[in-house]
């Protein structure tokens, strides 16, 4: 349970909790909520993270499967408690250059990353507009600012996640539901420690999960990080395009 007069939260759901940023929220937030539900197709890990605490309980589940994410809200919300604060943070990340071109992996990018978070909304949407209040935290990535060489399968579902977030910010602030969009550039995760290029301002995942606590305590919309980082990418996002197309020719091609 967590420590008297630290509470935030009643009840937390995490997707993609079985690795990297998720795992480490859990770790993290079992101290901030009464109730910490985490899924992920993974039992073994998130077996892991229930005994580590009562306040944890593992919920696996494939995000890609609509019917079974509206059961697994349901079933948190039954035995937890109404879902305060949803990060919906399940991904998939493939390298891809227009010679690579897979449609496959095109295709399970937008289902996990893109239709994963539109299942969940499916479900948590009529349930906080029902109660007025709540808090849904979509991760995308800076990898979504502008379009980046060999991003093929992934980049643009973060463009689409980026463009989800604000545009359920202007429907639901007023309404009393909360959202934060949080943008990570690269944190040291399975899915990114083969990547074979080098990653400026490469964090742990578990400074990512504290500096995204940070954030939604802090009530923030974007929680983007590390600060060089993420300025840099933003800066790329304000350039006009043809200084940002020569930028991307002597740069990032030459990496």
């Amino acid at each position: 349970m967590p420590a008297a007069g630290t509470q935030t939260w009643n009840t937390v759901w995490i997707t993609g909790a079985s690795s990297g940023i998720g795992y480490e929220l859990a770790r993290l937030l079992v101290e901030k909520a009464a109730h910490v539900a985490v899924s992920a197709r993974s039992t073994g890990p998130l077996q892991e993270l229930s005994d580590r605490s009562s306040s944890i309980r593992a919920v696996p589940l494939d995000v890609t499967d609509a019917g079974a994410v509206a059961k697994s809200v349901a079933d948190i919300s039954e035995g937890c408690g109404a879902i305060d604060l949803a990060v919906l943070n399940a991904g998939a990340w493939s390298m891809m250059s227009v010679d690579e071109f897979d449609i496959d992996a095109v295709r399970r990018g937008v289902e996990v990353n893109v239709m994963g978070v539109m299942n969940a909304l499916d479900a948590l949407l009529p349930r906080m507009l029902a109660r007025g209040k709540g808090h849904i935290a979509i991760v995308a990535s800076v990898a979504g600012y502008r379009g980046l060489p060999r991003s093929l399968a992934y980049g643009p579902t973060k463009a689409a996640l980026i463009n989800l977030a604000e545009t359920l910010r202007t429907e639901l602030e007023p309404r009393g539901i909360r959202v934060s969009l949080i943008s990570p550039g690269f944190v040291d995760t399975p899915m990114t420690r083969d990547n074979p290029f080098p990653m400026p301002g490469l964090i742990s995942a578990s400074e990512a999960a504290r500096r995204i606590v940070a954030g939604l305590e802090g009530r923030r919309f974007e929680i983007a990080f590390p600060f060089g980082f993420s300025c840099v990418m933003k800066l790329l996002r304000a350039l006009p395009d043809w200084l940002y197309f020569r930028a991307i020719r002597t740069f990032v091609w030459k990496v």
